[in-house]
């Protein structure tokens, strides 16, 4: 990571709110500037595997950071994070199956956990605002739609399924341009993955996400997707671990990595 930490203030204050159980919705929108990352929190046995399958599912999987077993905290990604503590809502799943959706792990927890925390694509939006290009989402404060698709991950050990996808309406002059803003920005997904037609990537209805909030694509606008970060949720369905923890959707965990420092080129 090439990236040098914000001032760990920024962050800190951030996440306070969080940490204390004031804010439990989504995060689009919350901190600007600021890194947000997706969660994945597994036993020690199965991170070998599901770090193997982020290194070859870099798309929806760019890592940022991996806990040493049992460790709670993430030092290189900001001041004070207490992965416990520090998201909004988690999910907690077995056997591919949603259990719990809590403000905080204290009764979950495991000395055997390891933590991966996945960089999002809220990030990037930042950079397409500062590029002139509107987010529907944003401008209406909802939570970024989102939709399984048809599209396998490759596999790796257990974990396999089909690739979880972010929409975002545009002009085709703006998706032409969101291409080139986003193709900088790999360890937050990147460039997209499909623009236009969903059907072809086994999307029946925009109307109806599979996580997240619906928005309104207007006539002159096509849909644009990028690989999400909750593709993990998406594998865990499909693999069905003994146990596993994610964040709810759109509901991150704020570092204080600054997001213009992931810009490359």
């Amino acid at each position: 990571m090439n990236a040098r930490l914000a001032v760990p203030s920024a962050g800190w204050l951030a996440r306070q709110p969080i940490r204390r159980g004031e804010h439990r919705g989504h995060t689009s929108g919350l901190a600007p500037g600021l890194v947000q990352g997706n969660l994945m929190i597994l036993p020690q046995a199965l991170a070998a595997d599901f770090l193997l399958f982020c290194q070859r599912n870099p798309k929806s999987c760019p890592l940022l950071a991996v806990s040493e077993p049992g460790d709670p905290f993430l030092p290189t990604l900001g001041h004070d994070i207490d992965i416990r503590r520090d998201v909004p809502s988690y999910r907690v799943w077995r056997d591919g199956v949603l259990v719990d959706e809590p403000s905080d792990l204290g009764a979950w927890w495991q000395d055997d956990f390891v933590t991966f925390v996945l960089g999002c694509s809220f990030s990037f939006e930042q950079a397409l605002i500062e590029a002139g290009i509107p987010l529907r989402h944003v401008q209406q404060g909802r939570n970024v739609a989102m939709y399984r698709t048809q599209v396998p991950t490759q596999a790796a050990g257990p974990f396999a399924g089909p690739m979880v996808v972010s929409m975002r309406p545009m002009t085709p002059a703006d998706a032409i341009r969101a291409v080139q803003v986003t193709s900088r920005y790999a360890q937050v997904h990147g460039a997209p993955v499909h623009l236009g037609r969903p059907d072809l990537i086994g999307i029946a209805d925009l109307s109806r996400p599979d996580f997240g909030d619906p928005v309104e694509i207007a006539p002159d606008e096509i849909p644009v997707f990028w690989a999400c970060g909750v593709t993990p949720q998406s594998v865990a369905m499909a693999s069905r671990p003994r146990l596993c923890i994610t964040h709810s959707p759109g509901c991150m965990l704020v570092t204080d990595w600054l997001n213009h420092q992931l810009a490359t080129g």
